[in-house]
């Protein structure tokens, strides 16, 4: 299978199924000497986990990481760094029957029509516990960026019809609201809106941004790897992500240019913008305001209630979907939308070191 790696310097590649052994990534090009410990990881394991809400599937898994390799005494050692989270929640039973047919929403049809064969237990690498080895690599770039001073945060924006609102914004609110809203009055609801569904026996989509700040003008690429291209590759990635805006997004299509120009002006012997429509990128590099993502996600299509669908041998027929799955992706999938954003940050930043010729000689010169 191609397509497990991301990035061209601070690159990863997960590994691992929904219920095998063990998931896991190997990160190659982290710089040596980075203070690194489990610690630092299982924090942000502990934000995605399962089991921890009545907003999340009841399976129980402790996700505790183990590194395996590039950390000696506390630091890194600039060679591959090899992290495993052991599964030990599985109940393939849940899924034997799902081995006939093609549950709709999920990723079965796809797989057989490109492979031939697939691993139906929890839907093996299409599952959403595929992120772990994302959000454990991406745990390593969010430690690494606060040394630069670039902060990376995101939240749930809304979930169906409840939208967070912005005047009411508080970033400590999204650690301890059950889905991860900045607006604890908002949260109630949407709890409120999750309840009605669940009893319903149906699952409910939302969105979700990620802000990036303390990021410097200038790191990008102008044609193909536009910085704000390789984050929507990034994030579209994610399993059930949808749609992505930058900045202003879809609603830059029914302005003017006058409306939706930032204007520029000085600040203290810097340029800034008087607004941020465009989501601190333009033409594909940074500009030093705030960058803006939003991922759009899909209800969970695992539900409990009878859908059509057709088996391998090509017959039509009626199934209910078992297991234990999440009502709504939105809060365990916010922490892998920041991790996300902070390996393709990073990524640009080690790669535009390169980008002048007088911080090459500046580099060497003072070695």
């Amino acid at each position: 299978m191609a397509g497990s790696t991301l990035g061209t310097v601070f690159k990863i590649t997960t590994w691992g199924e929904s219920h095998g052994k063990a998931l896991g990534v190997v990160i190659d090009g982290c710089p040596a000497g980075l203070e690194l410990e489990e610690a630092d990881i299982q924090r942000y394991l502990d934000r995605r986990k399962p089991g921890t809400s009545m907003v999340t599937t009841s399976r129980k898994e402790e996700d505790a990481v183990e590194i395996l390799s590039g950390v000696f005494e506390g630091r890194t050692t600039g060679t591959p760094i090899s992290l495993m989270v052991r599964n030990t929640s599985q109940r393939s039973e849940d899924y034997s029957e799902i081995a006939s047919f093609y549950r709709p929403g999920h990723a079965d049809y796809t797989f057989d029509a490109k492979y031939g064969f697939r691993d139906y237990r929890g839907g093996g690498r299409s599952s959403g516990r595929e992120t772990v080895g994302r959000v454990a690599a991406g745990a390593v770039a969010c430690r690494i960026l606060e040394r630069l001073g670039v902060s990376v945060c995101a939240y749930t924006r809304s979930i169906g019809p409840v939208e967070a609102d912005p005047g009411r914004f508080n970033r400590d609110a999204i650690g301890r609201t059950l889905t991860a809203m900045p607006d604890e009055e908002a949260d109630a609801l949407a709890v409120k809106y999750l309840e009605e569904i669940r009893h319903e026996t149906d699952s409910s989509g939302g969105c979700m941004e990620c802000l990036v700040e303390g990021l410097p003008a200038g790191i990008g690429d102008p044609v193909f790897d536009k910085l704000d291209a390789n984050l929507a590759r990034a994030v579209m990635s994610i399993g059930a992500v949808k749609a992505v805006e930058i900045g202003d997004g879809c609603l830059v299509s029914a302005r003017r240019g006058s409306e939706n120009n930032d204007a520029f002006r000085m600040k203290e012997g810097s340029v800034v913008k008087e607004t941020n429509h465009a989501g601190g990128i333009l033409g594909g590099i940074s500009d030093g305001g705030t960058i803006v993502v939003r991922a759009h996600v899909k209800p969970t299509p695992s539900v409990f209630r009878r859908q059509r669908t057709v088996n391998r041998s090509g017959e039509e027929m009626e199934v209910t979907i078992r297991g234990r799955h999440d009502p709504v992706i939105v809060p365990r999938a916010v922490v892998v939308l920041e991790c996300m954003t902070a390996i393709t940050v990073l990524d640009a930043m080690l790669l535009n070191m390169s980008a002048r010729m007088d911080s090459i000689v500046d580099f060497y010169r003072s070695r």
